[in-house]
């Protein structure tokens, strides 16, 4: 009789047990599913905002009046255009037609073609485009001169890897935040929570990369109208594709904190409650 009572105590004490473990595991799988659903949201997002950034033209804008008239528009648009550009050149032009910049574009807004040849009277707005010209990959590696459009003067070679670093740090970003996401991938389908450090870590990577690329901007910006300074009339100020670059970084930095948190802590609870068992 005493025997079979221990039997049956020691069966419920198991099954009570069994039971705890399994509503602690419901809970632990709960709170990690939550945080990885928010980081892959936070990624996704980021994601976009940099793509978005990259292939918009409204990193900085230039406000400027309606000019009076406009005289030489081939003259103008020829400057604009030209193959080898003159940074002093396109950057009054910027600074007189609303211009604004991307990383790859550069706009200014003139009168449409069909009355390009028209008497140089004040154009309606109703009757003004956006011309840009696409920078082509020697145009971004191409050197900074000490004083803009003057080639006698020097390579100045901080607004030179300052201007480097700022088109190219955003893709490297995309490209972590898209390799991580493959990692993520194969987390899932290994069914294990561990190798999403390594997508953490990655995002962690491509936040910097992102926050890098803003600053790179901001000082390039800066130190160019140091050299060229804005007009009195002109105004000049950051755009919404610089807005999206400003928020991804965050995003991205939230994201891995959530996947890097989600892996460790998942490890050190399965190792805990191993141990647990085990005893």
């Amino acid at each position: 009789m005493t025997a079979s009572k221990v039997t049956s105590r020691s069966m419920m004490n198991q099954s009570i047990f069994l039971g705890r473990q399994k509503n602690l595991k419901a809970r632990m799988d709960n709170r990690f599913a939550t945080a990885l659903v928010i980081a892959c949201v936070l990624s996704l997002i980021s994601t976009i905002y940099m793509a978005a950034s990259i292939g918009t033209d409204f990193w900085y804008e230039y406000r400027s009046p309606a000019p009076e008239n406009f005289s030489d528009l081939n003259k103008i648009r020829d400057e604009f255009f030209d193959s080898d550009p003159d940074e002093k050149t396109y950057n009054d032009l910027l600074f007189r037609y609303n211009g604004t910049m991307g990383l790859w574009r550069r706009c200014i807004t003139v009168p449409n073609k069909s009355i390009w040849f028209s008497s140089p009277e004040k154009t309606e707005s109703s009757d003004m485009i956006t011309e840009c010209f696409s920078l082509t990959l020697s145009d971004q590696f191409m050197e900074k001169f000490v004083e803009p459009g003057n080639h006698n003067t020097g390579i100045d070679l901080l607004r030179t890897y300052l201007w480097r670093c700022q088109f190219l740090l955003p893709f490297v970003s995309l490209g972590l935040m898209c390799f991580g996401a493959l990692i993520g991938l194969c987390a899932c389908a290994c069914r294990s929570l561990y190798p999403t450090i390594a997508t953490g870590v990655l995002h962690l990577l491509a936040g910097l990369c992102t926050l890098g690329s803003v600053s790179c901007y901001v000082a390039g910006i800066e130190l160019l109208h140091q050299k060229l300074p804005v007009p009195e009339h002109v105004r000049g100020e950051f755009g919404w594709s610089f807005c999206l670059a400003c928020v991804s970084a965050p995003l991205q930095f939230m994201a891995a904190a959530l996947f890097i948190w989600a892996a460790r802590t998942n490890r050190k609870e399965y190792t805990l409650m191993k141990a647990y068992r085990v005893a």
